[in-house]
């Protein structure tokens, strides 16, 4: 699988040529969009449910702003915690790259998100040689051995990647730049990192291949249209926490 693949396909949610036709799809489109996203919702608040009742706890990787947002806005705001990593400090790069990473997994009953994690020792690290060769490529193991250490001791793991079109990408940039209230999400190393896309999709590519496993797989979403993106995360999302509430109990389950 690599990142320009569409593995979420949405044409089926594209308005007609004609401005009568698009109008009208679109108001459908954007009726269905609110009815899956609220079912979705409800169903979410019974698995978060489910989740403290059981001392369960899951951690959620690479969740964009607005899909965080409607993961967790009508959660209890007591049982989840979000956490965006920029560069380690000099006091954390006297450590292992995972060492800050580890204190912040949920307890029991817990749900966090990780606004960038440990994989950007395999993505930015990499590409902007902040990690040396050696260092990137033992981090492919190292990655997988701390996962599945956090699923056998009752973590839900989740990892999304959201993938946008360059195109599209740019549609949003310049949109932002234009517009002096979000102009802030905005930054000159998002330009730099637009030259550097063929060496990003080649480390998550690498990345996706090396570090997906049974019990931490990569679920890919096409981020061309917000909203329905946000339905698929939150269905995908619900599906993973079941799942993983399923494996804990056959694992716990005596033979």
């Amino acid at each position: 699988m690599t990142v320009t693949q569409l593995v979420r396909g949405d044409a089926e949610h594209s308005p007609g040529n004609a401005v009568a036709a698009h109008s009208e799809a679109q108001r459908r489109s954007q009726d269905r969009w609110a009815a899956q996203e609220s079912r979705r919702q409800s169903t979410h608040l019974v698995v978060s449910a489910e989740l403290v009742g059981e001392h369960r706890r899951v951690a959620l990787e690479r969740g964009r702003v607005a899909c965080r947002q409607r993961i967790v806005e009508h959660l209890d705001p007591r049982h989840y915690s979000v956490y965006s990593y920029s560069k380690p400090s000099s006091r954390e790069k006297r450590h292992h790259f995972l060492w800050r990473f580890w204190t912040k997994v949920p307890g029991l009953g817990g749900l966090c998100i990780f606004d960038r994690s440990w994989y950007g020792r395999l993505l930015v690290e990499r590409v902007e040689c902040f990690a040396t060769v050696e260092q990137w490529t033992r981090a492919y193991d190292e990655i997988v051995g701390f996962e599945r250490s956090m699923v056998m001791e009752g973590v839900i793991l989740v990892k999304f990647w959201v993938q946008v079109s360059p195109d599209e990408q740019l549609k949003r940039f310049e949109s932002r730049r234009d517009d002096r209230l979000r102009s802030w999400k905005l930054t000159d190393e998002d330009w730099r990192n637009r030259d550097k896309s063929d060496l990003y999709a080649e480390a998550a590519d690498d990345m996706f291949e090396r570090t997906d496993h049974d019990l931490a797989p990569w679920d890919l979403v096409s981020g061309e249209h917000k909203k329905w993106a946000r339905v698929t995360i939150l269905e995908t999302l619900n599906q993973r926490v079941e799942e993983g509430l399923d494996r804990w109990d056959k694992m716990n389950t005596p033979h």
